[in-house]
C-alpha cells in the first residue's frame, strides 16, 4: 500500500457565498494539490465539512472528484458516523469507481467502550469492498481508539490496513508501534506533530495544512521519509506559525481564508462553523504571503 506513504491531504469542500458547494473551486483546489505533488487526496473527511452536507451533495462531490482526479493520484473516502448500521450501509451502497481506501472515525458522541469501537470496525470491514483506515481523534468524537484495539482490528481483519492517528498521545503511538502488524499503516493526523510522528515510524499525514501549501509540506515530508531530518527541521520550523494561524479560529475556516487569498477557492464554511476572525484572517494572508 505505498500508495499513502507521503503527503496526504484532507480536502476542503469550497461554497459559494450562498452556501452551495462551487464545483470549479473543488477542481481548482484538486489541481492544485496534485501540481503540489502530494500522494493522496482525502474527500469529505471532517475538514470537508462532510456532516454539513446531505447524501445526494456527498454522493455528487465523490463522483466529481473521483472524475477531475482521473487516477492522477489515490484518492481516499470519509466515510463515518456513530449508527454503525448506517455507516455500514453507506459503504455498501458507495460507489467504489476512482477510488482505493475508506477513512473511517470512531464513532463519536455516544462515547462507546473498546468492544464497541472494535465491533463497529469489524461491521464495516466485513462489508467495505475498499481497504479501511481507521481514524483516531478523541477530540472530535469524546473517546479513544486504545493501542490494543487498534492491533486487534489490524491483526483480526487483513482489510484494515492503517490509522490516521490525532489523539496525539505518544504513550499509545510507542504501543500502537511496537504491536502492530508488519504493514499496517501508522499515518499521522495531526499537522504540527507530523514530523514527532515520523520519527516514531508514521508512513506521512493526511493533513490541514497541505490543502493551502501542498509543495512545502509534501518536500518535508519526503525528506523525512528519506531520514533527512536536518532539511526537515528547517521545513517544519518555517510552517509552525501558518499551522497554528490555521486552528486559531477553527479548522477549516483557517486554511480556507489561505485558499482565498490564493485565488483557489472562496472561504465560505457552513453554520456551525463561522469564517475566522478579522485579527487572524489578516495574519493568515500574511503568512502565507511568506510561504507561499
Amino acid at each position: 500500500m505505498n500508495i499513502f506513504y507521503g503527503t496526504g491531504v484532507a480536502m476542503v469542500t469550497p461554497f459559494h457565498a450562498d452556501g452551495n458547494v462551487d464545483y470549479d473551486g473543488l477542481r481548482n483546489l484538486i489541481e492544485h494539490l496534485i501540481d503540489g505533488g502530494v500522494e493522496y487526496l482525502v474527500s469529505l473527511g471532517t475538514t470537508g465539512e462532510s456532516a454539513t452536507l446531505s447524501e445526494a451533495e456527498r454522493k455528487q462531490v465523490w463522483a466529481f472528484t473521483a472524475e477531475v482526479v482521473n487516477k492522477r493520484v489515490g484518492l481516499v473516502a470519509g466515510i463515518g458516523g456513530n449508527n454503525t448500521h448506517e455507516v455500514v450501509e453507506q459503504v455498501k451502497s458507495f460507489n467504489t469507481a476512482g477510488y482505493d481506501a475508506i477513512l473511517s472515525s470512531s464513532p463519536h458522541y455516544v462515547k462507546p467502550t473498546q468492544e464497541g469501537i472494535y465491533q463497529h470496525y469489524k461491521a464495516i470491514a466485513q462489508q467495505a469492498k475498499l481497504p479501511v483506515i481507521l481514524y483516531n481523534v478523541p477530540s472530535r468524537t469524546g473517546s479513544t481508539i486504545s493501542a490494543e484495539t487498534t492491533v486487534r482490528l489490524a491483526r483480526d481483519f487483513k482489510n484494515i490496513i492503517g490509522i490516521k492517528e490525532a489523539s496525539g498521545n505518544f504513550d499509545l503511538f510507542n504501543q500502537l508501534m511496537r504491536d502492530k502488524p508488519e504493514g499496517f499503516l501508522f499515518i499521522s493526523g495531526d499537522d504540527p506533530v507530523t514530523l514527532p510522528m515520523m520519527a516514531l515510524g508514521a508512513v506521512g499525514v493526511i493533513s490541514v495544512i497541505g490543502n493551502a501549501l501542498p509543495r512545502q509540506l509534501s518536500d518535508m515530508v519526503r525528506l523525512l521519509l528519506n531520514n533527512d531530518y536536518n532539511g526537515a527541521h528547517k521545513a517544519h520550523y518555517s510552517l509552525i506559525e501558518f499551522t497554528r494561524l490555521m486552528f486559531a479560529d477553527g479548522s477549516p475556516a483557517g486554511v480556507k481564508t489561505a485558499l482565498k487569498h490564493l485565488g483557489i477557492c472562496g472561504d465560505t464554511v457552513r453554520l456551525p462553523l463561522v469564517q475566522v476572525g478579522h485579527t487572524t484572517a489578516e495574519a493568515i494572508v500574511k503568512e502565507t504571503q511568506s510561504l507561499a
